[in-house]
């Protein structure tokens, strides 16, 4: 930044202090903006939001200043730095869950009148037009964002605060924000400061970015150098390297940096001290010194830091968490290099930009855009949790540490990789993941296998090596330059198509349905019921299909879920062959989204053939379905079980919940007369959930005396929907 002109600064912060009780959370920061889009990235607990909070007033300052337009605001209440236009973005959003999209920005619009109309909000984010009449709580991540932030503009502020605004959003949500911030520094109406942790949205925003390092502004550096210098990154930001921080440096916006004292020479072990375990309240006191003691971890030199001489060999890369997409080339480097760089080479070829990212578990260096050291950063335990002796652990912690990489990557067009079993269990794990739709394909010669515990509920493909992935021949040539072109091929379809996507699928948003056999007719009638405005996905409730179905709710790719078939909880509980995870509902209970469920089949486990069902379970009541699946009937007992942990999860659910009891039977085979029908079973699954399941006017059970297959039992479903979603069928429909 320029040297600040007192009449003309956007804001001006002067020796800041601010306490939580004794913690010392802002230690005489300073920071100018004197215009435009200005970024301040630090790792979490630096007291970047802190800085937000002070700025609107929302927290106590104990010393300095702060200026807004030469206006003195230390210490004034919110409420009137808000009028003195500073608007505020916070952290998590903070929208009412109860009041609607209109409703938000309806109430925003009256504080300061300009530019920013709730019309020109609409024409800047249409998916807010078209959810106008939704509440705060039913909508997606990204829709919040654009929400929150359309409150603060809609105030028209000169000053416009943004903390994390694009955190736990997906890749093209974070490509819109980015677009947006882009064109308000621009247009020059207001100046925005903007706290980010994603490198490439800060660097790509603003022309100097401030790094925050334990309450200080350790320094302003150029966004271009910053980007560029991956080193610099990883000292001042990575994961797992607090010894490694430089002494506090003021740089000149041209680059210029003082010589930092050389560091210390460390020849054994390296201590990590956190002085603060918990985080620091207002009545926290000091943490004795005997405490932090004796949590602090001790980092072997040869693992924890990274080779300096590996370092000087490495080539330098620009940060790539944002920016045109890039196709990930994955494997382990120290053994399949020449198979991973044939790869890389035909992709490349085809015009797309490539990334080569080694996950090898041995130490060793490799010539390649990311390396493995980076990468074991990202585990919570750092480099020492990944390069161990025991390679069985090097391997589970390494797959953890590329998973976290990889969710932090925002221009992800692909993903291929090539190798064993060893290299599958690597990146398998980190390609779940991504989004449904990313292209994700693994060359392996365990492909022609069981490929379930790879793949999961993620579309990857698979692709059979026919040789070991051993060297290049006449064989290996082939199939890897199938996968390759096939990477290449899916990836341009893609791009090519992603704006014709986004248009359809903003017409008609798309709803989960679970369905077994023994629930197709109620699921059919409900699909039908509702294709004209919804996009209706079915997922076959095999353990790995409610899986599915909560990833693309996790992903914000589902609007809504209509689950009427729970069975997969009586195999979890009971030992089936189709089980639910412990997270089962847990999507539901992250995003809030609208939820409408039911009983569907409980009134089964699911065991394979007749000589397969455990021993326990002899003399009990089944149900031959085909020679390979065979039904058991649950007990009283049982359904009181089931009752209480579904119950128990729906008790977690802070969106809006419909749950529907059909007191005529819970499938197919448990109707008067069928071979399950027990009414006293159905009547302990009832009880046990009414009791469980704290009812309030957002989370309500509603019994219907139908089956669950009967058409009355359905439509009172899709009603109780269309309900919740706040779209009827008199509301505009969309050409498909």
């Amino acid at each position: 930044m320029n040297e600040p002109r007192r009449s003309a600064a956007a804001l001006e912060v002067r020796g800041l202090d601010v306490y939580y009780g004794h913690s010392h959370a802002l230690q005489g920061v300073d920071l100018t903006l004197e215009s435009g889009v200005f970024s301040v990235v630090g790792r979490n607990g630096m007291g970047k939001t802190t800085l937000c909070k002070a700025i609107m007033g929302l927290v106590n300052v104990s010393g300095g200043s702060i200026r807004v337009r030469g206006e003195d605001v230390t210490r004034r209440p919110p409420a009137q730095i808000a009028r003195l236009g500073v608007g505020y973005v916070p952290q998590g959003r903070r929208l009412w869950r109860s009041l609607s999209v209109d409703e938000h920005l309806q109430l925003a619009g009256g504080m300061r009148s300009g530019a920013w109309t709730v019309e020109r909000i609409y024409d800047t984010f249409p998916r807010l037009a078209e959810r106008k009449g939704h509440g705060g709580g039913q909508l997606s991540g990204g829709e919040q964002q654009m929400l929150a932030i359309s409150r603060a503009l809609l105030t028209n502020p000169h000053l416009l605060i943004m903390d994390e605004p694009t955190e736990g959003l997906a890749p093209v949500i974070v490509a819109q924000v980015e677009e947006m911030l882009l064109r308000l520094g621009e247009d020059g109406d207001m100046s925005v400061l903007v706290i980010e942790q994603n490198i490439g949205v800060a660097t790509a925003i603003s022309r100097n970015v401030a790094i925050m390092v334990n309450g200080r502004i350790n320094r302003i550096i150029e966004s271009a150098r910053l980007a560029a210098d991956r080193e610099l990154q990883q000292r001042l930001l990575g994961v797992g390297l607090h010894a490694e921080l430089e002494p506090d440096l003021d740089v000149a916006a041209s680059g210029t940096e003082a010589k930092p004292a050389p560091a210390p020479r460390r020849d054994g072990p390296i201590r990590i001290y956190i002085s603060n375990p918990t985080l620091p309240t207002r009545w926290s006191q000091p943490v004795p010194i005997a405490r932090i003691e004796a949590a602090a971890r001790t980092l072997s030199t040869q693992v924890a830091r990274l080779d300096e001489t590996g370092r000087r060999k490495r080539e330098p890369v620009a940060a790539q968490t944002a920016g045109p997409p890039v196709v990930l080339v994955v494997g382990t480097l120290d053994t399949k290099g020449v198979e991973l760089r044939f790869l890389r080479d035909i992709i490349a070829e085809s015009g797309l930009r490539t990334r080569l990212v080694d996950v090898s578990t041995s130490g060793k260096h490799s010539s390649c855009d990311v390396s493995a050291q980076e990468i074991a950063l990202n585990h919570g335990r750092g480099g020492s949790a990944v390069f161990g002796p025991d390679r069985g652990v090097a391997v589970t912690a390494m797959a953890d540490a590329f998973a976290n990489w990889l969710r932090r990557q925002g221009n992800v067009a692909g993903v291929v990789s090539a190798g064993g079993s060893g290299a599958a269990s690597l990146v398998a794990p980190g390609m779940r993941t991504l989004p449904v739709g990313v292209p994700k394909l693994i060359i392996s010669s365990v492909a022609s296998g069981d490929v379930g515990p790879y793949v999961g509920p993620a579309d990857i493909t698979m692709m059979y090596s026919v040789t070991d992935v051993q060297g290049l021949n006449s064989i290996s040539r082939a199939v890897l330059a199938n996968g390759a072109n096939a990477v290449a091929g899916m990836v341009k379809a893609r791009l090519d198509a992603r704006a014709a996507t986004t248009r359809e699928t903003g017409g008609l948003p798309s709803v989960g349905i679970t369905m077994f056999g023994v629930t197709t007719p109620a699921v059919q009638k409900i699909a039908a019921d509702l294709r004209d405005d919804f996009e209706c996905l079915v997922f076959h409730a095999t353990g790995v299909g409610g899986r599915s179905m909560e990833k693309l709710v996790e992903s914000g790719q589902l609007a809504g879920v209509i689950d009427l078939t729970t069975t997969e909880i009586c195999d979890l509980l009971m030992g089936g062959v189709f089980p639910a995870t412990e997270d089962r509902f847990g999507a539901i209970i992250r995003t809030r989204i609208p939820y409408v469920g039911s009983v569907g089949a409980l009134d089964m486990v699911n065991f394979g053939a007749p000589d397969t069902i455990p021993e326990r379970y002899r003399g009990r009541k089944f149900h031959v379905h085909n020679p390979q699946v065979t039904l058991m009937r649950t007990t009283v007992e049982e359904n009181e079980r089931i009752g209480r942990w579904i119950g128990e999860r729906l008790n977690q659910m802070d969106g809006p919940v419909r749950f529907f009891l059909p007191e005529a039977g819970v499938s197919a085979l448990d109707a008067r007369g069928q071979p399950f029908w027990d009414p006293d079973a159905d009547a302990a699954l009832f009880r046990a959930l009414e009791r469980t399941v704290r009812q309030t006017g957002n989370r309500q059970l509603i019994r219907i005396p139908k089956n669950i297959n009967d058409p009355d039992f359905a439509a009172a479903i899709v009603s109780a929907f269309r309900t919740l979603f706040g779209r009827t069928g008199a509301r505009r429909r969309v050409a498909r």
